[in-house]
């Protein structure tokens, strides 16, 4: 489902002035031996800041987010769109991942440049090139599984009217909801849509789909009500099309939602209460649960600080590095680390260690990045702190989605923290 040849080819890529933060010493060797090579990450010459995947905690994020899926009857297509590193693609297919989500056109070109063979692309796709090229793929090749979402029946003309190829293109009507994003706002436009879906040529209806993350933002009871009620909502779409005869050319339905937040609520409501006589393919979409993080999906992941379903708790497998420039008083430090960086939308960097001039790491707490600018965090210091200019402050990150566009190639360490073992590259 991923093209061997073409991951092999990516580490073969020569290490340059490109890659941020890489030690000059690499520059000139391709990726795999420089991952071979085993630098130290606090020795080997790497510039701050800098921001690593844990290996650790990486292999036991796939085999947790696996173990749980089995468990509980769903398939997986993780959202890609949060690493964009098909390197990572391919470990979480390796784990059975049944196909790989993508948000648009740009990013679908980048998974089939890999071998990707089933997508799932979370919009609807109205753009003529797009569709052309597209259509094209299909044709060239027999194996290529894809869908896409649709949610009017403008969508649906604009895509008949510019796929050119032999294959229907699968489609899955998209259900919306009041404060929600995209999708159909009620059943009577859902219907709609799947109905001028059946009547297109160039088109085939292959299920239903939605995002629930878009509705509530915390783990409260309400929260968790109105994303219990926007999924019995898509099942009972489900059956009604099904009732109309409308996934007469399919021989299986499928039913998706799932984020990284309620993805426990979504995989109970799309593999039960279904009435006999449908063949329904349940499949969850989440992608942050690969790195997990020390923020936003540690407080509201199932599988998060406060568990709400059984199963191994994810680990963070994300950490910054970033150097104390200044400490212009006794109260704040300057950070050699911004918002070109790391993530700040869903909460700022956590500081959970240090390492002094002595080179060994010891946990900190107590201190708070109150702020941050381009290039810059505000590190403020309690009383007594020992942060001193020089040192190298470890921090966990909130919200991965906006972590890995800023690292083309981001070093992955192993359990000592330190030894860098691999090399992931990110296509954005």
């Amino acid at each position: 489902m991923i093209n061997e040849a073409a991951l092999e080819s990516a580490r073969n890529e020569t290490i340059d002035w490109r890659f941020k933060s890489i030690p000059a010493e690499l520059s000139g060797r391709r990726i795999g031996e420089a991952a071979a090579a085993k630098p130290d990450l606090f020795t080997g010459g790497f510039l701050g800041p800098v921001v690593v995947l844990e290996e650790d905690a990486l292999a036991h994020n796939l085999r947790a987010m696996a173990d749980w899926c089995a468990k509980h009857g769903v398939e997986l297509a993780p959202h890609g769109k949060t690493t964009m590193a098909p390197a990572l693609f391919a470990r979480q297919l390796e784990h059975g991942a049944w196909g790989i989500t993508t948000a648009n056109a740009s990013q679908l070109r980048i998974y089939r440049a890999f071998g990707l063979s089933r997508i799932l692309l979370a919009n609807q796709l109205v753009d003529p090139a797009a569709l052309a090229w597209l259509s094209a793929e299909l044709d060239a090749d027999p194996s290529f599984e894809f869908t896409c979402w649709v949610d009017s029946t403008d969508g649906v003309a604009r895509m008949s009217a510019a796929l050119t190829g032999t294959r229907p293109v699968d489609v899955l009507v998209e259900l919306g909801a009041d404060g929600g994003r995209t999708g159909a706002r009620d059943r009577a436009t859902a219907i709609a849509v799947a109905e001028a879906v059946h009547a297109s040529p160039a088109l085939r209806l292959a299920g239903v789909g939605g995002y629930e993350g878009a509705l509530a933002h915390d783990a409260s009871e309400a929260a968790q009500a109105l994303i219990k009620s926007y999924v019995d909502d898509l099942r009972e779409l489900a059956v009604d099309l099904h009732g109309r005869g409308l996934f007469a050319d399919v021989d299986e339905i499928i039913v998706t939602a799932g984020g990284s937040a309620y993805f426990d609520q979504v995989a109970e409501g799309i593999t039960t209460g279904w009435p006999d006589g449908l063949t329904i393919r349940p499949v969850l979409r989440s992608g942050a649960y690969l790195t997990h993080d020390d923020g936003f999906y540690r407080g509201i992941s199932p599988l998060g600080e406060h568990p709400r379903t059984t199963g191994e708790p994810f680990r963070s497998a994300l950490r910054a590095w970033a150097q104390v420039t200044s400490k212009p008083s006794e109260e704040l430090a300057l950070l050699t680390l911004g918002k070109r960086d790391a993530s700040f939308d869903e909460g700022l960097p956590e500081p959970q260690s240090r390492r002094g001039p002595d080179d060994r790491v010891e946990p900190l707490s107590g201190h708070t990045v109150t702020a941050m600018n381009d290039q810059h965090a505000f590190l403020a210091l309690p009383p007594g702190s020992p942060v001193a200019v020089g040192d190298w402050i470890g921090l966990g990150l909130s919200h991965p989605c906006t972590v890995f566009d800023k690292w083309p190639l981001i070093p992955v360490v192993d359990a000592d923290g330190r030894t860098v073992v691999d090399f992931v590259r990110t296509y954005f």
